[in-house]
């Protein structure tokens, strides 16, 4: 994979995590954390919604060459971030909170405005 390849998805997803956070921040949640990352993987946001604590990952995509983009969230990738997510509440000691995994899928064709679709407690 090339360097350019790379910063060009790196800033891509960070487009749509941004995108993200204010649709979610007009939601009514808390950003608590951006990026974190464990072992090889790495959860886009977690936000509070009330007194649930959420893990959000987030998928942009600029065209539909390859499907809507939370189709992109594979059971291998559900089963990493299910683990990452486990590795944040040990890591920071967080013991008996009310938690969930949402996605926030956006796709952003040309010359138009995003289409965001929000599952909730999505696996």
């Amino acid at each position: 994979m090339s360097k350019e390849f790379q910063k060009n998805t790196r800033k891509s997803g960070d487009d749509g995590e941004d995108l993200a956070c204010e649709f979610i921040t007009n939601l009514g949640y808390e950003i608590i954390e951006r990026n974190f990352f464990y072992g090889h993987g790495e959860i886009d946001i977690i936000a509070k919604d009330n007194d649930t604590l959420v893990f959000i990952e987030v998928k942009l995509r600029k065209n539909l060459e390859f499907g809507m983009p939370e189709y992109a969230i594979t059971k291998t990738k559900q089963n990493q971030i299910k683990k990452i997510a486990e590795a944040y509440l040990f890591q920071k000691e967080i013991k008996e909170q009310v938690c969930r995994i949402d996605v926030v899928a956006i796709l952003q064709l040309k010359d138009r405005e995003p289409q965001i679709n929000h599952i909730i407690n999505a696996f």
